[in-house]
């Protein structure tokens, strides 16, 4: 069992690394050294030690928020997080969280989204929303949300939803109940974001974070208020850790036309693989057949055939340089995934990459 949930964790818990920097080398002295702000609403509690910032546990309800920048090395490659092993950290080759800031209310929060946005040029004012998996510290999230949005290129602002995972492999109870428990929080943060100026909002979720991505969502629909706003401007469900036939009935709020999520899936996931078998036996929806899955509705990016800089094959979506920017470069587009790739966008995709309409016919099929 511990083999098993050590396989399925979606990421190595750093150091607590938070606004420590090295005194002898502080990253903003190191040339060539990269910057990327990370705005944070998390469920987790208020944390004494400032080098944690927020700890596992759960805040009964609500929403805390802050700010981070994350250093990124010179020498750093696409696909890749440079943790390190010891501190303090050496900005030359690893990444450094630096400059924590809290806004004591959503309002406060909101506020510093639009003076962020206000400093744009308005072909960048859209929002990437990122939801984190299982086994994954705050630290290890904020450096994963960096790393996307850099190696993307993602022109607009990421926000972190942190839920409160514990970080540690043995505690996969307690994250799948936190991620449930962070429902409410998610939508009100994403109604949050919804407000403020951001020109779009493009929603990011791995493994069991698709879990809390699709319950909220769900919920929300049932509600009548699922993306009243219309800024949501594309859904990516990356390698979800959530069972096949709970996924189906998910969607059944949802009118099939409707369902304009991009699941990316990969039947080589060794996570997913594992998760399936202490599930018993119940496909994963990030390791189902792509044919069967895009019978649903959603549209299918099937990234079995790409190289992923993990063992895993867990993290393609952002391990991937062709696929991490291939995101990127569609949610830079404005429409992003809603509307069929233009003739140009076409030639960007990767030729091991199959992608399948809703009607479960490919509408991109590649040898």
């Amino acid at each position: 069992m511990i083999a098993c949930l050590t396989l399925i964790s979606c990421g190595s818990p750093p150091a607590n690394i938070i606004g420590i920097d090295n005194p002898l080398m502080p990253a903003v002295s190191v040339a060539g050294t990269a910057f990327q702000t990370v705005y944070i609403a998390t469920t987790r509690r208020r944390a004494e030690d400032p080098a944690v910032l927020y700890s596992a546990d759960r805040k009964p309800a609500g929403a805390n928020f802050s700010k981070v920048v994350v250093s990124i090395p010179a020498n750093h490659k696409v696909g890749t997080v440079q943790r390190p092993a010891t501190l303090p950290p050496d900005p030359r080759h690893d990444f450094v969280i630096l400059d924590p800031a809290a806004y004591e209310t959503p309002g406060l929060f909101r506020k510093a989204i639009n003076t962020a946005i206000a400093q744009r040029p308005s072909d960048a004012r859209e929002v990437m929303l990122f939801v984190h998996g299982y086994n994954t510290d705050l630290p290890d999230a904020i450096l994963r949300t960096a790393q996307f949005a850099h190696d993307s290129g993602f022109t607009g602002i990421p926000v972190l939803f942190s839920w409160a995972s514990r970080g540690k492999t043995l505690q996969y109870v307690y994250d799948l109940n936190s991620a449930l428990h962070a429902r409410d929080e998610l939508i009100d943060t994403a109604e949050l974001i919804a407000s403020t100026k951001a020109s779009g909002v493009n929603i990011v979720a791995h493994s069991m974070g698709n879990l809390l991505t699709i319950e909220a969502m769900r919920q929300d629909q049932l509600l009548g208020s699922f993306n009243n706003s219309q800024k949501i401007k594309s859904i990516v469900l990356a390698s979800p850790d959530v069972d096949a036939q709970l996924f189906e009935k998910q969607l059944r709020p949802f009118p099939k036309q409707a369902r304009k999520f991009y699941v990316l899936v990969s039947d080589n996931d060794k996570a997913l693989a594992v998760s399936r078998k202490i599930a018993g036996g119940i496909d994963r929806v990030g390791d189902e057949p792509a044919d069967e899955l895009a019978k649903l509705g959603v549209t299918v990016i099937d990234l079995t055939k790409i190289d992923d800089t993990s063992s895993l094959n867990h993290t393609k979506f952002a391990n991937s340089p062709e696929i991490v920017q291939l995101i990127g470069r569609r949610m830079n587009e404005g429409d992003s995934f809603l509307q069929p790739p233009s003739r140009a966008a076409l030639s960007t995709i990767p030729a091991a990459v199959s992608v399948l309409s809703g009607r479960g016919q490919a509408v991109i099929a590649f040898p």
